[in-house]
């Protein structure tokens, strides 16, 4: 993230060190304190479905579900990185359902990105859930699922 940060900065020209470092700061202690928010809704889930997670990432996804604390949960971790292709691409949504031994029609996959989660997976397959946040008026597919909060992905699932 420390990269990342540095990198925004100096493209923005505002780069210093003590800016860089709040950032990191901030980014790191949002994303741990919402993994931690969401480790009951997970352990639940993960009691009922066999999870993963695929992600257009750093080749670093392992190493950072590890130091989160929710890598237990999830019987397969793709990472765009070491899967040699990204989101839509219907091939690491694949990758990710013979890690859990499933066809794409037992398969439901929650994304929060229209045209790389909700595309890909449609593009595989699947089922899919589009986890909106404050985004609202379109969808996808005809049918479609949307949520605003992983709250409310229990019921959508039920």
């Amino acid at each position: 993230m420390r990269r990342v940060a540095a990198g925004v900065s100096r493209g923005l020209e505002v780069a210093t060190e003590a800016l860089t470092e709040r950032v990191t700061i901030a980014f790191v202690d949002d994303a741990m304190a919402t993994a931690h928010q969401n480790i009951a809704l997970l352990t639940r889930l993960a009691q009922r479905f066999r999870l993963g997670v695929v992600s257009n990432f750093y080749g670093n996804l392992v190493a950072v579900c590890d130091d989160v604390g929710v890598r237990p949960f999830f019987g397969v971790i793709v990472d765009s990185v070491w899967a040699g292709c990204t989101k839509p691409d219907p091939r690491i949504f694949r990758r990710a359902l013979e890690g859990l031994r499933v066809s794409p029609a037992e398969a439901t996959f929650v994304g929060d990105s229209l045209a790389r989660d909700m595309v890909g997976a449609r593009a595989a397959g699947m089922a899919h859930v589009w986890l909106a946040g404050e985004a609202s008026g379109s969808v996808c597919c005809a049918g479609d699922r949307t949520i605003r909060t992983l709250k409310e992905l229990e019921d959508v699932l039920a």
